[in-house]
């Protein structure tokens, strides 16, 4: 039995349903065939999903991608920097966003960030000098200080991109995350806001960016002719970059376009969930549940929070099984083996400065899951599952 009653668990790994409205077009799909984005002449899903995004976020252009990795780097070859140039990112994010670095011929320089999981600015400040560019990851939708970060970048004329792969929906200062940089990329991968299985999206308001990421990412010969607008910008690059082939297919954006209409009420459900089990995490003098900043206004579909105190790696992997046995996996970041979010395991990128600071908060941060279809008694039943496990270490 349950803290709070219940006698079950609530199923938090399955991904957001895919809406009815989905099936009819992917049958047409099928039967037709009609799968490559490039097939119709004009009215594809694919160039429809692009249409409505943008108008979804107020960008001028989209190009729909196959992975938010694909549209990072896909926006980074963008940019034209130097190759072997730096490129700032915080040294909490996915291993997928350092590696995208790589693939575009960068290297990527870890900063700092603080146990409200976002970017340290001194820290920032201080490695800003000498970089060709930011990639800054909304990690797990929680926005650091875009105020600041763009005053500095501005003043360098260094351009920002924005990793908003768990920021659909955000805003800072009521302007969307994702549209304060030069591009803003985003994922639809299974357990993101917008459920596709796999593919991503990017946004600019920048011409000429927008034509060299759709020539790059695989719009060869004259298919650049079914993007609407820049014409002279894609006469201008065609045959002139390498494609890369990261195309979306029509089969993603019949799964995706039906969903766009339910983000707002996704949203609103779940930043309601958030705080709901973070209202009640926040009881526990073991537990906390960083505030969001000022000028954010969240779109969480998980919640994080730090195991607070003097907690050791036993203690910590002790609360994990107490969650555990209540039904609830609970993942703390740093003592995760081989957790792809955890930069000492980013082998691939060689030697690193150790960040103490980064260390020390991924060892005793956690992370668990919300859903948005869950319901308030299942919201109820994780965060009680949380506050008694670690009730039961440290009492």
């Amino acid at each position: 039995m349950a803290p709070d009653g219940q006698m079950f668990a609530p199923n938090v790994y399955d991904a957001e349903p895919i809406p009815d409205a989905a099936r009819l077009e992917i049958d047409r799909l099928l039967s037709s065939g009609d799968l490559f984005r490039y097939t119709a002449p004009e009215g594809a899903p694919v160039a429809l999903l692009e249409a409505e995004f943008a108008e979804l976020l107020g960008a001028r252009y989209a190009l729909a991608v196959a992975s938010c990795s694909a549209a990072l780097f896909l926006s980074l070859k963008a940019l034209d920097l130097p190759r072997g140039g730096r490129v700032l990112i915080p040294a909490f994010t996915f291993a997928a966003v350092p590696s995208a670095v790589v693939h575009a011929d960068l290297v990527p320089v870890l900063v700092e960030v603080g146990d409200n999981y976002r970017v340290d600015m001194a820290d920032f400040e201080a490695k800003l000098d000498g970089a060709d560019a930011v990639l800054i990851s909304h990690m797990r939708g929680h926005t650091s200080d875009m105020d600041a970060i763009m005053a500095l970048c501005d003043a360098r004329d260094i351009p920002v991109i924005e990793d908003a792969a768990h920021s659909l929906g955000t805003e800072w200062h009521g302007k969307k995350i994702g549209t304060i940089g030069k591009v803003g990329c985003f994922s639809f991968q299974s357990y993101k806001l917008v459920n596709a299985g796999e593919g991503g999206i990017l946004i600019t308001d920048d011409p000429e960016i927008a034509a060299r990421c759709v020539i790059m990412s695989g719009a060869y010969e004259s298919n650049w002719k079914k993007h609407p607008g820049m014409q002279n910008s894609y006469m201008l690059w065609q045959n002139k970059l390498p494609l890369y082939n990261m195309r979306m297919q029509n089969l993603s954006a019949a799964v995706i376009r039906p969903q766009l209409p339910l983000v707002a009420d996704r949203v609103a459900k779940g930043r309601a969930g958030h705080d709901r089990v973070g209202d009640r995490l926040n009881q526990s003098a073991s537990l906390m549940v960083p505030p969001p900043l000022p000028p954010e206004q969240r779109a969480p579909d998980s919640i994080q929070f730090n195991l607070c105190g003097d907690w050791t790696d036993g203690e910590a992997l002790q609360f994990q099984a107490e969650a555990k046995r209540r039904g609830i996996s609970v993942q703390v970041f740093g003592l995760s083996e081989g957790n792809a979010r955890a930069f000492w395991n980013w082998e691939f990128l060689g030697p690193q400065p150790d960040l103490p600071q980064t260390r020390a908060m991924l060892m005793r941060a956690c992370d668990v899951r919300l859903p948005t279809r869950l319901t308030d008694s299942e919201l109820d039943y994780i965060a009680n599952a949380i506050f008694h496990a670690a009730e039961a270490v440290k009492g």
